[in-house]
């Protein structure tokens, strides 16, 4: 299971990255999540540099600079080391700065393969002042106009030359862990008490700071997991003022290479946009997820009476979740977390018979009539299990359903409630007969 490299776009003030962002990722407006409360201009994007390779770019003018005159303060620096790839922006049109020459110092210090891109490279100066650049020690140089949408081929192809494959190292075929969320919820104080207590048979060394390094663990029972990358929530628990839309992006890179999702929310705050936005991000890829609700031994009535409150949207994301409340400092309730996640993991990797489901499906088609669809009635042939982790299922129909019609959401609560699925993402594959 590969993880999505990463690419961040650096350079002083006003040289243009945001604008070379919206190019690359192909898109001028803010994006607005599904999810509430999380509207505002991109930071983090996906990217496609081929056929085969996609990445995710952080736009780090995005992220608010603070008084710092290069624009490299904490979160860009943060962005930075999480990154397997830079792009140094410069303005061709008003030549080499000293700013340029500054950053380019602070950047190569990381090791990071960097690719300088000359900007505004339509103008005859920026034609001129190409080569004095070479001065900043970068063999890979791109000139581009990311105004005019020039030399942008260009880019994408270095970019796929110097983003790295991952070689995941090779673990034993057990359920693989994440433990995601937002910075400062205690991530790193669980892990020390899931780790404390077991035999822990491995830890990968990393061949760059980037590979994730994962440990296998050993319960009492013999029962074995892989924790995703537990380096990385050792070493982003110092990182404690991530930027929302940054942290979501690490969880991403973690969540893609395991089963299930240990999200961990900080009870103390109540359920926020981060959690929301994580505990999706989990729910989207098709995995599994158990909540585990930290710092509950912290609760007063009103904040409890909020965490309550907040518990429906995330229980709306992720249809009806798991949770364990747990102090992570205490080791109150933690022992719950290895039972909870082997029961999901059973309705993760749920299957289950055709006649069983056919029945099922018959009983839920009796009890809401499906809608006509361009006056056509909709049919129902028959309906198999392909695939578990997440459960996916093949219904044969004379006609699709499209992906936000109301039956089709119908047909999958019923499905889930029948089956005993909660909190699963479940997949509906509709072939046309």
């Amino acid at each position: 299971m590969g993880m999505t490299p990463t690419v961040a776009i650096v350079g002083r003030p006003n040289v243009g990255k945001s604008t070379l962002f919206n190019r690359l990722i192909g898109e001028r407006r803010a994006i607005v999540h599904d999810l509430p409360g999380v509207t505002r201009d991109r930071i983090t994007g996906p990217c496609q540099v081929d056929d085969e390779k996609s990445l995710i770019l952080i736009d780090t003018g995005g992220l608010v600079p603070g008084d710092d005159p290069l624009g490299l303060n904490k979160q860009v620096l943060q962005a930075v080391e999480e990154s397997d790839l830079l792009l140094l922006v410069v303005d061709g049109k008003s030549g080499l700065a000293v700013a340029d020459e500054r950053v380019c110092h602070e950047l190569r210090s990381t090791g990071k393969p960097i690719v300088l891109v000359v900007n505004k490279g339509d103008t005859t100066a920026a034609k001129e002042s190409q080569y004095d650049f070479y001065s900043l020690g970068i063999d890979r140089q791109v000139l581009v106009s990311a105004e005019h949408n020039l030399g942008l081929g260009e880019l994408r192809g270095a970019m796929a030359d110097l983003v790295p494959d991952f070689e995941v190292p090779e673990v034993p075929d057990v359920p693989r862990l994440a433990i995601v969320g937002r910075p400062n919820v205690g991530k790193s104080s669980l892990l020390n008490r899931l780790v404390g207590k077991e035999r822990v048979l491995v830890s990968d060394q990393p061949g760059t700071t980037r590979d994730p390094i994962d440990t296998v663990l050993e319960l009492e029972d013999g029962r074995r997991y892989v924790l995703v990358d537990t380096a990385g929530i050792r070493r982003r628990g110092r990182t404690a003022d991530a930027p929302e839309e940054l942290a979501v992006m690490m969880a991403r890179r973690q969540i893609e290479r395991s089963d299930l999702a240990i999200v961990v929310v900080d009870a103390s705050q109540g359920i926020t946009s981060g959690d929301l936005a994580i505990s999706g991000t989990a729910w989207e890829l098709g995995k599994a997820s158990v909540i585990v609700i930290n710092k509950w031994d912290l609760l007063d009535e009103d904040k409890r009476s909020d965490l309550e409150e907040g518990w429906q949207r995330l229980d709306e994301v992720l249809a009806g979740p798991p949770r364990i409340n747990i102090s992570a400092l205490t080791g109150r309730g933690v022992d719950k977390i290895f039972p909870e996640v082997e029961q999901t993991l059973e309705r993760f990797n749920t299957q289950r018979g055709t006649s069983e489901l056919n029945r099922i499906f018959e009983g839920l088609l009796r009890r809401h009539r499906p809608p006509a669809i361009e006056g056509q009635p909709w049919n129902l042939m028959y309906v198999t299990q392909v695939k578990t982790a997440p459960p996916t299922f093949m219904l044969f129909a004379n006609r699709q359903l499209p992906h936000r019609a109301t039956y089709r959401r119908y047909l999958v609560n019923g499905l889930r409630r029948e089956l005993g699925l909660e909190g699963i993402p479940i997949r509906l594959v509709i072939r046309k007969r």
